[in-house]
């Protein structure tokens, strides 16, 4: 024989005005307020009311992208063989201080291990 459990109960999903929003955030704000007491008072999850202050607080309207700018600079070829004895650089890359430079006939696989090292 087995044993059936039936939930019974109004299922609800309560929507909120950015005012009520508003105001229990400020409520958390307040000193000495407590995140979680507030929160058992609206009969809601902590996490919400830090989810809705980073939202109506602190809104990002431009998420990062992932691409970083670059700068294409106009200069003459040279071809001849710098201090390195390595031939003029057809990309150069510059991230926090440290410079990459590669050549133009690179390896694929060279390139894309030292670009995926920058990542790091």
């Amino acid at each position: 024989m087995t044993q059936v459990t039936v939930i019974t109960g109004v299922e609800r999903r309560r929507t909120w005005t950015d005012d009520q929003k508003l105001e229990l955030i400020e409520a958390t704000l307040e000193p000495g307020a407590n995140v979680s007491e507030i929160a058992r008072a609206a009969d809601i999850a902590p996490a919400q009311l830090y989810r809705w202050r980073k939202e109506l607080l602190d809104p990002d309207p431009e998420p990062e992208s992932g691409f970083a700018p670059v700068m294409i600079e106009d200069t003459p070829e040279r071809s001849h063989r710098d201090s390195t004895g390595m031939g003029s650089a057809a990309i150069e890359i510059e991230l926090a201080g440290t410079v990459v430079r590669i050549a133009a006939d690179a390896p694929p696989a060279l390139v894309t291990a030292v670009l995926q090292g920058l990542r790091v």
